[in-house]
């Protein structure tokens, strides 16, 4: 019985449940357009996408995260199949490392300069420039992390912020390639 109530659960996931997809793609011109374009289609907002060349030249990888319904989530992964430049779509959200890149630009003044580095290096940052009046660290990590240093550098002032988006891939033997 109490299979039988999980799979339930599982078919009818919450709106808000939030998916990690991975999408092989052929390294072209306009790839991204059309892939971004399935899901405006849905009406499905993208959370994050990251997008980068593999070992190979010729094909990319996308990361793209959103939140959503299972069933909507799984019709948009079969349209991705069908689209001629995906080689491969794959949900990697569970047992996956995720990370993402923050550069972020505080106010530093003299007083403020030492603590400033000390919180960087608490959440395993760099300090990747420093001038008169701020400083930008560079920190990896989960999302959890990179909402954290981000809420602790407000005291500060954050002049200017880029992150990256989320890469993931998962964990063990599991591979998504060609």
């Amino acid at each position: 019985m109490a299979k039988n109530a999980k799979n339930t659960k599982n078919a009818n996931s919450n709106s808000n449940d939030r998916y990690t997809i991975s999408v092989l793609v052929e390294n072209k011109p306009g790839v991204l357009a059309r892939v971004a374009s399935l899901f405006r289609r849905r009406n499905f907002n993208i959370e994050s996408l990251t997008v980068g060349t593999t070992d190979r030249d010729d094909i990319s990888r996308m990361t793209i995260v959103v939140n959503g319904d299972l069933r909507v989530v799984e019709q948009v992964m079969k349209q991705l199949n069908k689209l001629i430049d995906v080689i491969k779509v794959s949900d990697v959200t569970e047992k996956s490392v995720e990370r993402e890149l923050v550069l972020i630009k505080v106010k530093a003044t003299s007083e403020s300069r030492g603590e400033i580095v000390e919180l960087a290096n608490i959440f395993r940052g760099r300090v990747v420039d420093v001038s008169k009046d701020s400083i930008i660290i560079e920190i990896t990590g989960d999302e959890d992390k990179i909402k954290a240093f981000i809420n602790l550098m407000r005291q500060f002032g954050i002049r200017e912020l880029a992150r990256t988006g989320m890469v993931a891939m998962q964990r063990g033997e599991k591979v998504v390639s060609v």
